[in-house]
């Protein structure tokens, strides 16, 4: 009896140190990504951003170009904004909003009756997803209304 017991603890002890080793080394990933990309990889990376549209909408090599421009300026703009203590968190959400939409409407621009369709489509998913994920227009972090 008092093997089983032992074994059993030493199995719960090997486990609780193997997933907080998994934590902790998903942490510091987090914490050493390259400024402008998320979390969750290259969502904020201009290439991958264009690569990406390039096959969602079918892009021409001279659209590719123009909107990796778009979203290069918007990177760049978005890291000034992070850096920027001296706003306020409301006033930061409030200026990035303003050059997602900034952005959003250049790209539009460059495309074809067809892409603008899909275009639309992808922003009202996107939309979607921010007021699921985020609570809604206007939530704090948690979810909560400010």
């Amino acid at each position: 009896m008092r093997r089983h017991t032992f074994l059993a603890l030493m199995l719960a002890g090997i486990s609780m140190l193997t997933m907080s080793a998994v934590a902790q080394k998903d942490n510091n990933d987090q914490q050493s990504a390259p400024a402008g990309e998320h979390r969750g990889g290259h969502h904020f990376d201009p290439a991958k951003r264009t690569e990406m549209l390039t096959k969602q909408l079918k892009l021409t090599s001279d659209q590719q170009a123009k909107v990796l421009g778009i979203f290069k300026s918007e990177q760049s703009r978005m890291e000034g904004l992070r850096s920027d203590s001296s706003l306020s968190q409301d006033d930061r959400r409030s200026k990035m909003m303003e050059i997602r939409k900034t952005t959003n409407d250049q790209v539009r621009a460059f495309l074809d009756t067809d892409q603008q369709k899909k275009w639309d489509a992808i922003q009202s998913q996107q939309g979607q997803w921010q007021e699921h994920h985020e609570g809604g227009p206007g939530a704090g972090p948690s979810g909560e209304p400010r």
